[in-house]
């Protein structure tokens, strides 16, 4: 099991976590001022940055070669912020899900309404698209490992399945899978909402409903659950894991009343 090691502060809702350049980029779902920068040691809030014209963020990562850090944003766009504080964007022309940036240092944006992976480099370009097996259904978010191939987590509130799934590097064919059946059991999730892979190919999943987050092998295997309800106060939206210092970071939000979100980042050591 994850052992806490800290908590940053309460706040409104956490919609995407990530590091770059020694610090810990913090998203929150508010007007001004949503991306807090904290340093990766002392915790301590260094600065905010705001994002214009910005709608309804789903999910940040970032890219240490282009010193950036990108947003998806539902109303079909992508933020891009440097290190500097520029900010550009650009379409996806698809409601945004969940981003990772892979090897080639291209963004990987996962489209869940049209089940498509597409790739963009670091400025926009669309490269490639990836339309998911039929039985992906409302994929939430993808991370391409190093052998091309596709770690891919599924299934929306309404639909029955709900798995993580090795899929080949083009798109069609789901190598392994871990789930099925919508529940709570070791082998099932309930909103496997977003993915962090290791050094070695190990998976970690948000199992958001269940609020848990499990490891699986690099061949999506149960291990074992690393962080347990009993260590969040709510429900695992977004991970980040610190592959050099093994540091998981942990997105977690709860429901207060209806549709009203609090958020925090627990850090645990894995």
């Amino acid at each position: 099991m994850g052992q806490l090691v800290h908590i940053l502060p309460e706040g409104e809702e956490v919609r995407g976590v990530t590091f770059l350049a020694g610090e810990i980029y913090l998203l929150r779902e508010i007007e001004r001022d949503q991306v807090e920068v904290y340093d990766v040691t002392t915790y301590s809030l260094q600065r905010c940055l705001t994002v214009p014209n910005a709608r309804d963020f789903n999910d940040m990562t970032s890219c240490e070669h282009n010193r950036c850090v990108y947003i998806g944003d539902s109303v079909k766009c992508v933020h891009r912020l440097d290190v500097q504080g520029a900010v550009t964007q650009w379409d996806v022309n698809d409601s945004p899900w969940g981003l990772s940036v892979n090897a080639a240092h291209n963004v990987l944006v996962t489209c869940p309404r049209v089940r498509k992976i597409k790739e963009f480099s670091s400025h926009g370009d669309l490269l490639r698209e990836l339309t998911l097996p039929d039985d992906v259904i409302w994929p939430q978010h993808a991370i391409q490992t190093s052998s091309g191939q596709f770690i891919v987590c599924h299934g929306g509130a309404d639909d029955p399945v709900h798995r993580v799934c090795m899929i080949s590097a083009d798109g069609r064919h789901i190598v392994h899978s871990h789930g099925g059946q919508r529940g709570s059991d070791t082998d099932q999730y309930d909103g496997p909402y977003h993915l962090a892979v290791d050094d070695n190919e190990f998976v970690f999943v948000a199992d958001s409903d269940n609020r848990r987050v499990t490891l699986l092998s690099p061949t999506l295997e149960y291990v074992r659950e690393v962080v347990s309800r009993d260590q969040l106060k709510g429900e695992p939206w977004y991970l980040y894991l610190d592959t050099r210092q093994r540091l998981l970071y942990v997105a977690d939000n709860r429901e207060l009343d209806v549709g009203k979100w609090r958020g925090y980042l627990a850090v645990f050591s894995v």
